[in-house]
């Protein structure tokens, strides 16, 4: 079992940044995939960032967005630049044992933190 916590959303103004936390117990999530995802309102949830050594981003947020991880803390971040209104969303972190863009691939799911972007 793995416990995902989730930290750093908030309301910023466009083009500025934010920085999501997640921090994972019970396991290392070293062992597992990566992944954040988010869902806008009456949208679907979609990936951002998927990975483990090597990444893949989604094509909207590619260059702005930026996955990385701490082992020693058994942490993983999402630093978000440039952010825009249309990034507005509850983004959640996860993890699994597929290198799967689909969210019905990822086994462990943080509670989800609100990102407002305002124009």
């Amino acid at each position: 079992q793995v416990e995902l916590v989730e930290s750093g959303g908030g309301l910023v103004q466009a083009g500025g940044s934010l920085r999501l936390s997640c921090a994972a117990s019970g396991r290392s999530i070293s062992t597992y995939f990566m992944g954040w995802f988010r869902q806008a309102p009456g949208k679907e949830r979609e990936f951002v960032v998927i990975g483990d050594r090597t990444y893949t981003y989604a094509d909207s947020v590619k260059g702005r967005f930026t996955i990385s991880r701490d082992k020693a803390k058994n942490t993983m971040y999402l630093q978000m630049n440039s952010l825009k209104p249309e990034d507005t969303a509850v983004y959640y972190c996860a993890v699994g044992q597929f290198y799967s863009t689909s969210d019905r691939l990822y086994d462990y799911w943080g509670q989800g933190t609100q990102v407002t972007v305002s124009s």
